[in-house]
C-alpha cells in the first residue's frame, strides 16, 4: 500500500488535477493498492474561513465570496469534462445550500463557534476529493470516494482534534483496507464519536495521510507539493536554497517545528512509530528526486541539514534576584503557560538562574504576560521578581542536522555569519541532543540572516558580494568593465561572485537583488531606472537588506558622503575613492572609523591617496607591526607629477599644463590641481592614519601660482596669466638644474607637522627618477632608516583607481569567508 497526499497547489485547478491523475495512473501500474488524500483547491480553505468571519460580522459580502467559491468549483468541473456527473453536481449543490443556510445563521446570531468554523472550513476537502474521484473514474481509473469523517475519530477539540487511534485504526482497516479500487480520501477533516465534524488543524491533510498509512501498515507515504522536496531553506527567502536528498525523522521533525512549510509537524509521529518512510515529491516536476525521510540519512555532505525559521515571535523574559536558587520557579512559570493553553516555541535560561526567556506566537504574547504576572504576583509586589518583559517583532532561525553532534565550530560558524553581517542575536538556545541551534533576531533582519547563514554553511565554496554602486563616470564605468572581465575568473579561481545589486548616475537609480547586467546597465538604467536621490538610494539599499552588502562610492560628491554614517550603522561596508569623508573635519573622520569598529564592518579607502597603490595598507601594516613612523614624503598628485616630470629645458610651463589638461590629467580648471588642495587632502588622510588629529588648516601649503594666475576670472584668462609667468617657473627650474636637481611637488609629514612645497631633489633622492604621472610615497621608520620604504607606481587614471576599488571589494569578499 502506498499513501499519496496532494496539497492545495497540486489540485488548484483542472490542469493540475489532470497532472495528479497522470502521477496516480503511472504509480498504479506498479502498485495496485493506493490511497490518495486530497487537500482543498489551493486557497479555498482560507476563503471559507474569511467568508465565515465576514458572516459573523454581518458583512453581506460573504455571499460574494461563497458565490466565487461555487463558480471556481463549477469551472473546474467543466474544464475536466465531468459536468454531466449528476452525483457530483448534486453534491456541489447540497454543499453550497448547507453553507448558505449555516452562514445565514452565523450572520443572524453574530457568532462563529469553533464547531461551526470546523464544519465550514472542511467543506473544501470534501468538494475537491469528490471532484478528483469523479475525474479518476471518468478517466477509467477505478476510484472510491472516502469521507475521512467516517473513520478518523477525534475528541471535541474543534480546530485541532486529538485522534482516538484505537477507534480510528479499526475503522480505517475496515473502510479502506480491503478495497480493490483506489481510495480517494478527504484530508484535514475528521469527526467525533457522535458524528460532529472536526478538523486536524491547518496542514492536517498531511496528518490524514500519516494516520491512514500507519493504520494500514503502508510501505511508504508520498507527500506531493509544489517544491522538489525539503529544501535547505525557505526558497521564498533564500533563492539559492536546494533540495535535501534524504533526512532522518528527527531532522524532519525539527525542521517542521521551526517553520518548514513542506511538512506538517504531527505528520511524522505516526510514520515514525510504524517506521514508514516519507517521500516529499513535486507534482510539477515528478521526475525530481525529492526528499526521502526515514530512520537513517545518507545525505551527509554538509555540517547541517537545513535552516528553518519562524517569521514572527514575541520573546518574554522573567528575571529577578528572587529566582536564584529557588526551586519550582520553572514549574510555576510553565504551569501558568500551560493553564493558559500557550505553546512555547523556544526556551533559554542563564546559568545564573537570574533570567528565563521564552518565545511564543504574537497572539499569545499578551495572554502569556498576564498569566505569568498573575502567577508571580506576590514576588513582583515584593520586587523579588520584575514584571514580565516582552520584546516583539522578532524571528527565530534554527540550524538543524544530526551531523552537528560532536562537531566543533558549528556555533562559531553560525554567529560569525551573523556578526559579519551586523545581525544581533537577542537570544539563543541549543538542546543537549545537538540537533539544532536556535537564535532569536530582529524580524527585519530575517531574510538577510537566512541568506548569510545559508551561504556560510551550504555555499562556502562560492561567496556572493552584493555591490551598490553610486557613480558610473570614468571610475565607475571602468570598475564595471573590470568586474565583467574578471567575473568568470573570480568565480572559478577565488570562489567569489560579485553582483551589482544597485546602481545609479546623477539622474536615475536601479535595483535588482539578482544582479544588474554588467553589459547593459546603461540601457537598463535609462529604461527602467527611477529618479535618483542619495536619500532614496540609501533607503532602497537598506530596505533590500541583503547579506554581504558593499556600498561603493565612485563620485566626488559631498551629498553622498553625508550618508556614510547611516549606511555603516546598517552594517553595510563602504569602499570609496571619494576623499571628502576622510579629509573633512577630524570629528567626522573619527566618527566613521568608530562606527566601522563598532559594527564590525569594513570602511576601505585605499584609493583616496594613491589610486591603485597600496599606500594606506602599507602604512597600517607598518604601524600594526609595531614600527614607528619618523617621516613620510610623497608625490601624491599624478597631475603635478606629470607636469614637473615633463618640465624640462626648452619647454614652456603653460604649454605643459595645457598638455596635462588635454590628456585628462587635470581638473577642468587646472588651478584646483596646482593649488595643492587635492594633495593636502591626501596628506591629511595619511596624517590621520598615523594617529594625528589634524585639520585642513594645519597643513602648510606653498602656493606656486603667482597672484595673477590665482585671481584670473576664467580658465582661458588663467592660461594667459600663466603664459606671462613662464619666466618665474623657468627660473626655479634653472636654479635647480644648476645644482643637478629637479623640481618635485612634495608632501611631507614629520614631527607631527604637515607641509606641501615645490622642492629640489638630487639623484640620491628616491623622487629624482619619477616619470610620467607616477606617484611615490617614502616611509622613513625606525625599521626603515636611513633607507626608506618606497611605494611607487601610477597615481592617476580611471583604470588604476577602479582596480584599487576592485581589489578592496575582493578583500571584503574574503572577509565574509
Amino acid at each position: 500500500m502506498l499513501v499519496l497526499k496532494f496539497g492545495g497547489t497540486s489540485v488548484a485547478n483542472a490542469g493540475r488535477i489532470n497532472d495528479v491523475y497522470n502521477i496516480v495512473k503511472d504509480l498504479h501500474m506498479s502498485e495496485k493498492k493506493l490511497t490518495v488524500v486530497c487537500s482543498a483547491l489551493g486557497g479555498v480553505t482560507d476563503e471559507l474561513i474569511r467568508m465565515s468571519k465576514l458572516a459573523a460580522g454581518r458583512d453581506e459580502s460573504y455571499l460574494k465570496v461563497l458565490s466565487a467559491i461555487k463558480m471556481r468549483h463549477l469551472n473546474c468541473i467543466r474544464e475536466l469534462g465531468i459536468e454531466k456527473d449528476k452525483d457530483l453536481n448534486r453534491f456541489l449543490d447540497d454543499t453550497m445550500q448547507s453553507l448558505t443556510d449555516l452562514l445565514h445563521g452565523v450572520s443572524l446570531v453574530k457568532e462563529l463557534s469553533s464547531r461551526t468554523l470546523d464544519f465550514i472550513s472542511g467543506q473544501g476537502e470534501l468538494l475537491s476529493t469528490k471532484i478528483v474521484t469523479a475525474f479518476f473514474n471518468h478517466k477509467k481509473l477505478k476510484s472510491i470516494f472516502g469521507d475521512a469523517r467516517k473513520f478518523i475519530i477525534t475528541d471535541e477539540n474543534f480546530g485541532a482534534g486529538v485522534v482516538d487511534f484505537k477507534s480510528t485504526n479499526a475503522l480505517i482497516a475496515k473502510s479502506l483496507g480491503k478495497s480493490a479500487s483506489i481510495n480517494v480520501v478527504t484530508g484535514f477533516v475528521s469527526a467525533t464519536v457522535t458524528g460532529e465534524m472536526t478538523t486536524l488543524g491547518r496542514g492536517g491533510s498531511d496528518y490524514t495521510a500519516a494516520i491512514i498509512a500507519a493504520a494500514l501498515h503502508a510501505k511508504e507515504i508520498q507527500i506531493w507539493t509544489d517544491v522538489d522536496g525539503v529544501l535547505t531553506a525557505d526558497p521564498r527567502k533564500v533563492k539559492k536554497a536546494f533540495p535535501v536528498a534524504s533526512m532522518t525523522y528527527t531532522e524532519a521533525m525539527e525542521m517542521s517545528h521551526f517553520g518548514a512549510k513542506v511538512i506538517h509537524p504531527p505528520t511524522i509521529q505516526p510514520a515514525l512509530e510504524k517506521n514508514i518512510p516519507l517521500y516529499i515529491k513535486n507534482t510539477f516536476n515528478p521526475t525530481a528526486h525529492g526528499t526521502y525521510i526515514s530512520v537513517n540519512s545518507t545525505d551527509n555532505n554538509y555540517m547541517i541539514k537545513g535552516i528553518s525559521s519562524i517569521d514572527d515571535v514575541v520573546l518574554l523574559t522573567l528575571q529577578g534576584s528572587g529566582m536564584v536558587g529557588v526551586a519550582g520557579i520553572s514549574a510555576r512559570l510553565f504551569g501558568a503557560l500551560a493553564q493558559a493553553k500557550i505553546n512555547v516555541i523556544l526556551i533559554t535560561q542563564g546559568s545564573s538562574e537570574h533570567t528565563i526567556s521564552f518565545a511564543v506566537k504574537p497572539a499569545d504574547g499578551e495572554p502569556a504576560r498576564k498569566a505569568i504576572n498573575n502567577a508571580f504576583e506576590l514576588e513582583i509586589k515584593a520586587k523579588m521578581i520584575e514584571p514580565i518583559y516582552a520584546e516583539s517583532n522578532l524571528s527565530i532561525i534554527a540550524v538543524i542536522g544530526e551531523n552537528m553532534r560532536n562537531q566543533p565550530g558549528i556555533s562559531g560558524k553560525l554567529f560569525q555569519a551573523l556578526g559579519k553581517n551586523g545581525i544581533s542575536v537577542v537570544a539563543t538556545a541549543q538542546g543537549s541532543s545537538e540537533l539544532n541551534i536556535s537564535v532569536a533576531i530582529k524580524k527585519e533582519d530575517l531574510n538577510k540572516a537566512l541568506n548569510a547563514i545559508h551561504q556560510s554553511f551550504f555555499l562556502s565554496d562560492v561567496k556572493t558580494v552584493n555591490v551598490f554602486l553610486v557613480g558610473i563616470g570614468l571610475i565607475g564605468s571602468a570598475l564595471i568593465r573590470q568586474l565583467h572581465k574578471q567575473k568568470s575568473y573570480l568565480r572559478h579561481s577565488h570562489s567569489l561572485d560579485i553582483i551589482i545589486a544597485g546602481i545609479c548616475n546623477s539622474k536615475k537609480m536601479l535595483f535588482n537583488e539578482d544582479g544588474i547586467s554588467l553589459l547593459h546597465y546603461k540601457e537598463l538604467l535609462d529604461s527602467k531606472g527611477e529618479p535618483m536621490s542619495p536619500k532614496d538610494f540609501v533607503k532602497n539599499m537598506q530596505a533590500m537588506n541583503l547579506s554581504q552588502s558593499v556600498f561603493v562610492d565612485c563620485t566626488s560628491s559631498e551629498l553622498i558622503v553625508k550618508h556614510y554614517a547611516e549606511i555603516m550603522e546598517h552594517s553595510i561596508s563602504i569602499v570609496t575613492p571619494n576623499k571628502i569623508a576622510n579629509s573633512s573635519s577630524y570629528g567626522n573622520y573619527h566618527k566613521l572609523q568608530s562606527i566601522a569598529r563598532k559594527r564590525n564592518i569594513r570602511f576601505l579607502y585605499e584609493t583616496n591617496v594613491g589610486a591603485g597603490l597600496p599606500v594606506i595598507t602599507t602604512l597600517k601594516d607598518l604601524m600594526g607591526s609595531g614600527d614607528r613612523i619618523i617621516r613620510i614624503e610623497a608625490v601624491l598628485s599624478g597631475t603635478l607629477s606629470y607636469i614637473f616630470n615633463t618640465f624640462a629645458k626648452g619647454s614652456n610651463f603653460d604649454e605643459i599644463v595645457k598638455q596635462a589638461q588635454q590628456k585628462g590629467y587635470t581638473e577642468p580648471d587646472p588651478r584646483i590641481d596646482l593649488s595643492g588642495k587635492d594633495v593636502a587632502r591626501k596628506l591629511l588622510i595619511l596624517a590621520r592614519e598615523t594617529g594625528l588629529a589634524l585639520e585642513n588648516k594645519d597643513i602648510n601649503i606653498e602656493q606656486i601660482l603667482p597672484p595673477a594666475c590665482q585671481k584670473a576670472p576664467t580658465v582661458e584668462k588663467f592660461f594667459l596669466a600663466l603664459k606671462q609667468s613662464n619666466a618665474i617657473f623657468e627660473a626655479r627650474r634653472e636654479k635647480a638644474a644648476q645644482k643637478n636637481k629637479v623640481l618635485r611637488f612634495i608632501a611631507s609629514l614629520e614631527n607631527e607637522k604637515a607641509s606641501i612645497r615645490l622642492a629640489e631633489v638630487d639623484s640620491t633622492h628616491p623622487f629624482f627618477n619619477l616619470a610620467g604621472s607616477e606617484n611615490i610615497i617614502s616611509f622613513t621608520t625606525e625599521r626603515y632608516h636611513p633607507s626608506p620604504l618606497v611605494v611607487k607606481g601610477p597615481g592617476a587614471g580611471a583604470e588604476v583607481t577602479a582596480a584599487g576599488v576592485f581589489a578592496e571589494i575582493i578583500s571584503i569578499g574574503k572577509y565574509f569567508e
